[in-house]
């Protein structure tokens, strides 16, 4: 079992949100992950722009898929770059009755620091 970080530093900053609500079922329809993050595209750490970044998602708010099931990694940093658009991001979840899951660090199995 993975240890817990022993300071605030080495906790995960991101969630996922899962494409599974709370009774199990998929959510439809099945390109909402990345329809979501084109919608957040725009909000981003400053100078992470660069050419052609309105064609490219947020790292703050990207698409990803785990265990088979599309999911949208949402990294905190996004609440103090736009506090309107995390807002958004969470009641999105929470209306559409989403399972968010708090990311977490794991220390890989060959790591001499884990």
């Amino acid at each position: 079992m993975a240890e817990l970080p022993q300071n605030k530093k080495e906790l995960a900053n991101e969630f996922f949100i899962l494409g599974l609500t709370s009774n199990g079922k998929q959510f439809r329809p099945s390109d909402w992950a990345e329809r979501l993050c084109g919608v957040m595209s725009c909000f981003r750490p400053a100078g992470s722009g660069g050419p052609n970044a309105h064609l490219k998602f947020s790292p703050l708010v990207r698409p990803t898929v785990l265990n088979g099931v599309k999911a949208v990694v949402v990294n905190t940093a996004l609440q103090q770059v736009e506090p309107l658009a995390y807002h958004f991001v969470v009641d999105f979840a929470k209306d559409n009755d989403l399972q968010v899951v708090d990311a977490c660090f794991l220390p890989l199995p060959d790591d001499p620091k884990g």
